[in-house]
């Protein structure tokens, strides 16, 4: 027996009140009627920025306008011709530091909290964390209501990697000074699509 299950096991054997795991298929779950007006206020409450792409009007345009300093931006994604790189020609992690924007996909928006589902669709991982501002493309048809409802439709997809994302990160200490991108991302900005 390994020292994991070992723990585990004794766990077990000293719980005193055991209780069934709740059937969740009934409860009631927030059911927004805007799920997109739900989501970009959301992820401006939790520190980040959702925005509408209008119709006919390109991505480019929208990154250039937001960033207009950039110098050193990342993606994958052919339609993002305003990247300096492509993240997946480095061969090692750390070539991605001094990474000012990142562009990637998400695949799943949820409107109760402002996550996004990212799956891994690059070669390094570390791409969402490192850079400073991460762009997030999403579109607008996968925002779903709950986490519940972004687990369950995760369920039928595959991937080796992935993370949801909501607002750049922050973090606080014990006198309660919040500090935005202490471990990611210092800007998070999610265009709908």
């Amino acid at each position: 027996m390994s020292s994991k299950e070992e723990i585990l096991a004794r766990i077990r054997n000293n719980t005193q009140t055991k209780y069934d795991k709740p059937n969740i298929e009934n409860m009631g779950r927030s059911n927004y009627e805007d799920k997109i007006g739900q989501f970009c206020a959301v992820s401006r409450m939790v520190g980040g920025e959702a925005v509408l792409l209008d119709e006919g009007e390109d991505v480019n345009d929208v990154l250039q306008s937001k960033f207009p300093e950039a110098k050193r931006i990342a993606s994958t994604l052919p339609e993002v011709t305003w990247a300096t790189f492509n993240p997946d020609n480095l061969n090692d992690p750390k070539e991605l530091d001094g990474t000012e924007v990142a562009v990637v996909t998400g695949e799943i928006g949820v409107a109760e909290n402002g996550a996004v589902w990212i799956p891994q669709t690059v070669k390094h991982k570390a791409i969402y964390f490192i850079a400073e501002c991460l762009v997030i493309l999403l579109d607008r048809t996968k925002i779903v209501d709950t986490m519940y409802d972004a687990y369950r439709k995760l369920e039928s997809m595959d991937y080796c990697f992935g993370t949801f994302i909501s607002g750049p990160s922050k973090t606080a200490d014990i006198e309660q000074a919040l500090v935005m991108g202490a471990h990611g991302a210092r800007n998070v900005l999610i265009i709908l699509i």
